[in-house]
């Protein structure tokens, strides 16, 4: 086994704001607790929370690192105690509650899924984040399954366009709104039967109307805020309605008689606060049902654009542009 560096290159959070927040540091390597492994860090993926915590309002939960950076790929340098199925030198991706920015970062043991066959580590470190995200909320809680309806919304977004693959590929019809002719038609590539251009068409007639007025049997929403209730207007009776992110505001009107009368289903969750074996739920499902799917390449993570490590403001500042199609990635 090599041995470990004492020092790596990191990006921090100077003070809460824009981008140029964001300054390459030194800090010393961490060391493995009790269940982590230390991953030496090829890639790590852009995630929208890194931009809310970079602005101070998605504070890292209790004991993470302080540096943004939720999904990461590399080797595994270091092995802590009581860590089973894992050897150093291991192809991995991981789920983090924070440090990914980094050259190396800690990972539960648990959460860390081997890079599938044919991936690049580019390819790897934007898988965690957004799979388990779509897996947990679409599938587990918004019960997607074979001949649903489903309406994703930024279906251009990371978790847009996983969200759209894995559904299609497991027997859905998916609708995806986008925010341009160009990006509805790239849902429509990766499997959408309909990209719906938000600035320029009412998404609940599209859906009323390619459903024959049947609605949506599940909505998966980043927006919130005036998009609660429109929601609730596309969606089939007993639809489900789940909400990842409130992007148009935290606060809703709820029609309680449509939503009894619909017998909805309204829901949402966050990932990064969820226990270690909450995670690693998720991540035994994902191996069992999606880790297949992208190793037979049916499945694959679209990549937008990668930048250097040192270039992480430069990163943030095209994910906040929302000019991207896909996933965005820090390569150390």
């Amino acid at each position: 086994m090599s041995i470990l560096p004492l020092e790596m290159q990191v990006i921090e959070i100077t003070a809460p704001g824009g981008p140029e927040m964001l300054k390459l540091a030194t800090r010393p390597v961490p060391r493995p607790g009790e269940g982590e492994v230390l991953v030496c860090v090829a890639a790590a993926g852009i995630n929208r929370p890194d931009i809310s915590q970079r602005q101070g309002r998605y504070p890292p939960p209790p004991g993470a690192s302080d540096l943004p950076g939720l999904e990461i790929a590399g080797e595994v340098a270091a092995l802590g105690p009581d860590v089973s199925g894992l050897t150093v030198g291991d192809r991995v991706t991981a789920l983090v509650t924070g440090g990914g920015y980094a050259a190396y970062a800690l990972a539960a043991a648990p959460l860390c899924l081997p890079v599938p066959a044919g991936f690049s580590m580019i390819e790897a470190a934007a898988l965690p984040e957004t799979f388990f995200t779509v897996w947990t909320n679409l599938f587990e809680r918004g019960g997607c399954k074979a001949g649903d309806t489903v309406l994703i919304h930024g279906g251009s977004s990371g978790i847009g366009t996983t969200a759209i693959q894995l559904a299609a590929v497991r027997g859905a019809r998916v609708f995806a709104t986008a925010g341009s002719p160009e990006k509805a038609r790239a849902c429509e590539r990766l499997g959408a039967v309909r990209g719906i251009d938000y600035r320029t068409e009412d998404f609940v007639e599209v859906i009323q109307r390619e459903s024959a007025g049947k609605g949506a049997d599940v909505i998966l929403d980043m927006v919130a805020g005036g998009y609660l209730e429109r929601n609730m207007a596309a969606a089939a009776v007993e639809g489900r309605i789940v909400c990842i992110a409130s992007l148009g505001g935290s606060r809703a009107e709820l029609d309680v008689n449509l939503l009894t009368r619909k017998r909805l289903t309204v829901t949402g969750s966050t990932l990064r606060p969820r226990t270690v074996a909450q995670k690693a739920a998720i991540a035994a499902a994902l191996r069992r049902e999606v880790w297949p799917l992208l190793s037979a390449g049916r499945v694959k993570p679209v990549i937008y654009a990668t930048f250097a490590l040192a270039d992480a403001a430069a990163a943030h500042r095209l994910m906040e542009s929302s000019s991207h199609i896909g996933k965005i990635v820090l390569t150390v």
